[in-house]
């Protein structure tokens, strides 16, 4: 459980993730900076030892009896102070052909005192350098380097080979590598701490937005506050903007809810009433009583579907990526409709669109619009209605045209409204147009009416395509 929790918290995974990358790069800094200082001082060491044995190269000489000497002393004051640390030595090479034994330590450095260093003979040309190491005086051990030089200076002698040597206490460059390094570790530990602390201080700060949006979402689910309110960072903003946007939608959706059963409950009201008091009216016949609830049933039954109608379209229109293919569902209506007027002989037609255009919104509403404008077209058309579509990048229109009387340009706007008919002789409810009207505005469409170049009545509907975000409409 404590694992889990430590992986589902934000907090601790940017803690675990930056303490780890720390670590590492500071293991990492130290191991490579310690590893280059001790090269750079073993470097150091073994070029000291060389510059020791250049020296001595530069003064051996032989005397008359051919023993080595030197014509000056080395310049460093280390290698005559005894033990110092600082060797140097010359050995005197065995020569078979000569018949002469090695002889070590025939010179050596006041440093060394009495000790002679025990160095084997390292199968080297004269003039090459070899390393070692080896026990020196007062159990110090020794890094040494040495050369052999080839001297021919004495007349009448063989040549002699020499073996020269320098050596230096290991401690001299061991100490300072300790040094070092603990004081590398102790720096690197501080940095670490500094960045440990910098690291807690920036995730504490950058995860401060989340606090504040975990109030802010608080208040929303106490009611204190119906949207999501404060400063936030840039990356944070669109996740704000969108719940802000849906607790909207939301509200809207309670809202609309609210008022159809309002609006349903009114509607209601009025056919309930007729039929109470009916029943209590004695002087009813009952071929009267009978014909009058007939009628209020039909009329609360068409304004049950005209609210549910719009209570259905308006959860819809808030659906994301619900889409209708329009051909279909529209020569599916244009057969509908020849069957059902198939008496008036109606030329029923529509020009050519492209067949991927769709509509975005349920398939039932879009039947419910076009359904309605069509029969109204054809209840008023002579002889002829006509259906155009064109798909804008801006939406999508639907227009319908059809050769009848037409409507007065002041009516116009009248018969979009619940129960206004144009013509009271023509049988329906009023609620066809209005249905239309509705429908278009919950999805931020619109219905405009004009007149037909046919002079007839032209219906334009102008609603929301597949490719066309929501709310991309003034109402």
């Amino acid at each position: 459980m404590k694992l889990a929790h430590w992986r589902s918290s934000l907090r601790v995974r940017l803690l675990v993730g930056t303490l780890v990358w720390i670590a590492a790069t500071i293991v990492l800094a130290g191991w490579g900076l310690a590893s280059l200082f001790q090269k750079h001082v073993a470097d150091q060491f073994q070029s000291e030892l060389v510059v020791h044995l250049d020296q001595l190269t530069t003064q051996l000489t032989l005397d008359a009896q051919g023993h080595p000497q030197l014509a000056m002393p080395l310049s460093d004051a280390r290698l005559t102070r005894p033990y110092s640390g600082y060797y140097w030595q010359i050995d005197r090479l065995a020569d078979a052909a000569q018949g002469t034994s090695e002889q070590a330590g025939q010179l050596r450095s006041r440093s060394l005192w009495d000790h002679v260093l025990a160095v084997p003979t390292l199968p080297n040309s004269a003039g090459n350098l070899g390393y070692g190491r080896v026990p020196g005086p007062q159990d110090q051990m020794l890094g040494w380097a040495q050369r052999q030089v080839r001297l021919d200076e004495v007349p009448n002698q063989a040549p002699v080979t020499f073996r020269l040597v320098a050596a230096a206490n290991e401690r001299l460059m061991l100490e300072p590598v300790a040094q070092f390094s603990r004081t590398l570790w102790w720096a690197l530990g501080v940095l670490a701490a500094g960045l440990v602390m910098a690291a807690g201080v920036q995730v504490w700060v950058g995860l401060t937005p989340l606090r504040s949006l975990r109030q802010a979402l608080g208040q929303v689910r106490s009611g204190q506050s119906h949207t999501l309110k404060g400063q936030f960072p840039n990356e944070i903003m669109p996740l704000v903007d969108d719940f802000n946007k849906v607790l909207a939608q939301n509200a809207e959706v309670v809202a609309r809810a609210r008022t159809h059963a309002g609006n349903l409950a009114h509607a209601l009201k009025t056919p309930l009433s007729v039929l109470a008091n009916a029943t209590q009216d004695p002087r009813l016949e009952p071929a009267a009583l009978s014909q009058l609830v007939d009628e209020q049933v039909a009329l609360a039954r068409q304004q049950v579907s005209y609210h549910l109608a719009r209570a259905q379209a308006a959860a819809s229109s808030r659906l994301p990526g619900v889409k209708t293919t329009l051909k279909p569902v529209l020569d599916g209506l244009l057969r509908v409709m020849s069957h059902i007027h198939a008496e008036r002989q109606l030329t029923l037609s529509c020009d050519p669109f492209d067949a991927d255009v769709s509509f975005r919104g349920e398939a039932q509403d879009l039947q419910e619009m076009l359904g309605n404008v069509l029969d109204n077209a054809c209840k008023w058309a002579k002889a002829a209605v006509r259906v155009s579509v064109q798909s804008q990048e801006d939406g999508l229109t639907i227009t319908v045209d059809d050769d009848g009387p037409g409507i007065a340009p002041a009516q116009r706007l009248a018969v979009l409204q619940r129960g206004v008919r144009a013509d009271q002789q023509t049988p329906g409810s009023g609620l066809g147009l209005a249905i239309v009207d509705d429908l278009t505005h919950l999805y931020n469409g619109q219905i405009t009416l004009a007149e037909s170049p046919q002079q007839g009545l032209r219906v334009q509907l102008v609603l929301p395509s597949s490719s066309v975000a929501p709310n991309s409409y003034n109402k």
